[in-house]
C-alpha cells in the first residue's frame, strides 16, 4: 500500500525534532519517566500534549485530513527521537497511529474525512484492537465476531462480541479500530469509547514500558452501525492489515533503534568518568571494543536498512513487508542487545533504577514482541527469501554479491568486497538448504530468516557507506557519523556478518543433513572461508578508530 504523502523538508523536519526535544526537556525529567515507571501510571498530559501541544499526531494524518503527511522518513526520525526518551510513551503515540491504520489503508472517503481528520483536529487517542489471547499474533485465528443486525431485510449495523488481549492505549483511547469475523470474513469496526457493552480491563502489570496503557478489551453485544465497518465491505480486514505492515514494522524498527542508542548515550559519558586501574574506562578496549563498539555497529547497520526502507516507502513502493521485518527484526534484536550491554558497562549502577539503563532495556524488550515477535520475523524473512532463491534458480544473492562486488570496485574502503563474501556464502548455505530440503526444520527456517536479515543489513550498510562517501546521503536521514566513520562501520559490520553467515550455515546445515568430508569439503570450499577469515584483517584497527570517533578522540572528518 502506498501512504499518500508529500513529506516534510529537511528544515521542517529538523524544527519539528528540536521542537520535540526541547518540549520534552521543559515538560519531563529523568525523574519523572522514573516515577511513570515506579508508579505504572500512563502520563496523560505529556501523552497528549505531544500530540495537541507540539502537533506530533499531524505527520501520521494526510494532509488532505488536516494532518502534515510525513513521510515514513519523517515518521522513522521522530519514532527514534521518542524511543530515546521514554518508550511507553511513545508507544502511547504510536497506538494513535496503528489504530487509526485500517481507516487510513482500507476506509472509505467519508470515514478517513471524519476519522482521520478527528485526530488532526481532535487530538483523540486511538487503539489498535487485533490480539487475542489465543490468537496472539495470528490475526487469522481471531474468535471476535461481528454478527449482522438487520431491519427490513436490510444490514445496518453489526453486534460484536469478544475479547481482546495486549492493547496499546486499551484503557485511555478516545477510539477503537476492532478486528472481528463476519458472515464475509475478518473485518475491522470503529468503536467509539463508552459504547454499550464495550469495556477494557486494568493496565496490565508489565515488565517494561510501563508508563504506557495496556488493556484487555471486553465487548459484549457491542452494536456498531453499517458506516463503522472500515471499508464498508465485508472480508477485508486481513487485507487493510497487511498493507501497512511494511510500514508498521518500520516503526517499531525505529523504537529498537532509539532504545538502543538511549542506553548507550548513558554508558558512553559513564565510561569517560569512571576511573579504573589509573585511567578512564573509555580508553580501554576491554570495555569499549566489548560493551559499546559492537552495539554502535550493529545499530547502524540497523538504521540502514531502515532508512533504506523508509525511502521506498515515500517513493511509493508497494509490498515491503519482508523489508519491515528484517528491519524490525536488526533493530529490535540490535536495541535489546545494546541496552543489557549498557547495563553491564555501567556495572552496579546500571542495575539500579537510578541510572535509567536498567529502564531503558526492560522497556526495549517488547520491541521484540510486539508487532510481530523476532521469531514471527525471521519466518517472514526466510519464507519469502526462500521463495526468491528457489524463483532466480539460487541466483539471487549472487547477483547481489556481484553488485557489491562492482560496488568495491569505485569505493574499495567501505567493506563492500567482504559484503559480498558474506551474500556469496548466503546463497551457497540456502542452495546447501535446497538440496538437503532443510526447511521442513522449522528450526532451520528461522535461522536462515536471521541469516538473510544480517547479510542484507550488511549489504544496506554498504550502501549508506557509499552515499556518504559520495555526498548523495538523503538530506533527511541521520547525520551523526561522518562518511569515513561509516566507512569504518561498515566493515567491522561486513567481516562480522560474513563470518557468522558462514559458520552458522555450516552448523546448521552440517546439523541437519548428512555429509561425508568430502561433501564438507566442498561446502567449506564454496563458503570461501579462507577469504572470510582474512578478511577479519584490521578489525581492531577498525574498532579503535569508531572508539575514538565516539569519544571524540580523532578527527572524524567532513
Amino acid at each position: 500500500m502506498k501512504i499518500a504523502t508529500t513529506g516534510l523538508d529537511q528544515e521542517t523536519l529538523e524544527l519539528t525534532l528540536k521542537a520535540f526535544k526541547d518540549y520534552i526537556a521543559e515538560k519531563v525529567s529523568d525523574h519523572d519517566l522514573l516515577g511513570f515507571d515506579t508508579r505504572d501510571e500512563f502520563p496523560t498530559e505529556i501523552v497528549r500534549g505531544i500530540g495537541s501541544d507540539l502537533g506530533i499526531q499531524l505527520l501520521f494524518v494526510p494532509e488532505a485530513y488536516g494532518g502534515m503527511g510525513g513521510d515514513a522518513v519523517d515518521i522513522y526520525r521522530i519514532c527514534e527521537a521518542m524511543a530515546r526518551v521514554d518508550l511507553g510513551v511513545a508507544t502511547g503515540v504510536l497506538a494513535t497511529f496503528l489504530g487509526s491504520d485500517p481507516v487510513l489503508a482500507g476506509g472509505t472517503e467519508t470515514q478517513k474525512q471524519k476519522w482521520l481528520s478527528m485526530i488532526a483536529n481532535d487530538g483523540v487517542l486511538y487503539a489498535y484492537g487485533a490480539t487475542e489471547a489465543e490468537a496472539g499474533s495470528d490475526l487469522a485465528s481471531l474468535r471476535t465476531t461481528a454478527t449482522p443486525v438487520e431491519e427490513n431485510g436490510k444490514v445496518v449495523g453489526y453486534k460484536i462480541n469478544g475479547n481482546k488481549q495486549w492493547i496499546s492505549n486499551g484503557g485511555v483511547a478516545d477510539v477503537y479500530t476492532v478486528l472481528a469475523n463476519t458472515p464475509g470474513g475478518p473485518s475491522w469496526f470503529i468503536v467509539e469509547k463508552g459504547a454499550e457493552g464495550f469495556s477494557y480491563g486494568k493496565q496490565e502489570d508489565k515488565h517494561g514500558i510501563r508508563a504506557s496503557n495496556t488493556a484487555a478489551l471486553s465487548l459484549e453485544d457491542v452494536f456498531v452501525p453499517v458506516e463503522n465497518m472500515v471499508g464498508e465491505a465485508e472480508g477485508q480486514g486481513l487485507i487493510q492489515a497487511q498493507a501497512v505492515f511494511g510500514y508498521t514494522r518500520l516503526m517499531v524498527a525505529a523504537f529498537g533503534l532509539g532504545g538502543g542508542w538511549a542506553a548507550l548515550d548513558r554508558a558512553i559519558p559513564y565510561s569517560t568518568e569512571r576511573i579504573q586501574a589509573g585511567g578512564p574506562l573509555s580508553e580501554k578496549q576491554g570495555y569499549t571494543h566489548k560493551l559499546i563498539i559492537p552495539h554502535v555497529v550493529h545499530l547502524e547497520a540497523a538504521r540502514a536498512y531502515i532508512e533504506a526502507t523508509a525511502a521506498r516507502l515515500t517513493a511509493g513502493e508497494t509490498n515491503l513487508n519482508t523489508e519491515g521485518a528484517i528491519a524490525k527484526y536488526l533493530a529490535t534484536e540490535a536495541g535489546n542487545i545494546a541496552a543489557d550491554a549498557s547495563i553491564q558497562a555501567l556495572g552496579g549502577y546500571g542495575y539500579t533504577r537510578e541510572y535509567m539503563v536498567e529502564k531503558y532495556k526492560r522497556d526495549v524488550r517488547i520491541t521484540t514482541i510486539y508487532e510481530g515477535t523476532s521469531e514471527i520475523m525471521e519466518m517472514t524473512i526466510s519464507r519469502d527469501r526462500w521463495q526468491m532463491h528457489l524463483k532466480t534458480r539460487g541466483q539471487h544473492y549472487h547477483e547481489k554479491a556481484a553488485q557489491m562486488e562492482a560496488l568495491h570496485r569505485t569505493q574499495s574502503s567501505i567493506g563492500a568486497n567482504i559484503a559480498a563474501l558474506a551474500l556469496h556464502a548466503l546463497a551457497e548455505v540456502l542452495e546447501r538448504a535446497r538440496i538437503a530440503r532443510l526447511t521442513r526444520f522449522q528450526h532451520i527456517l528461522l535461522r536462515l530468516g536471521e541469516l538473510i536479515a544480517v547479510a542484507e543489513g550488511a549489504e544496506a550498510m554498504v550502501k549508506r557507506a557509499a552515499a556518504a562517501a559520495q555526498g548523495n546521503l538523503n538530506p533527511k536521514f541521520d547525520r551523526r557519523f561522518h562518511a569515513p566513520d561509516l566507512a569504518a562501520i561498515s566493515r567491522i559490520n561486513a567481516r562480522e556478518t560474513a563470518l557468522k553467515v558462514a559458520q552458522d550455515g555450516l552448523k546448521w546445515i552440517g546439523g541437519g543433513a548428512a555429509m561425508t568430508d568430502a561433501e564438507y569439503s566442498s561446502f567449506e570450499t564454496a563458503l570461501n572461508l579462507s577469504a572470510i577469515y582474512r578478511s577479519q584483517q584490521g578489525i581492531i584497527t577498525d574498532m579503535d578508530y569508531v572508539a575514538d570517533v565516539l569519544y571524540d578522540r580523532a578527527q572524524s572528518g567532513a
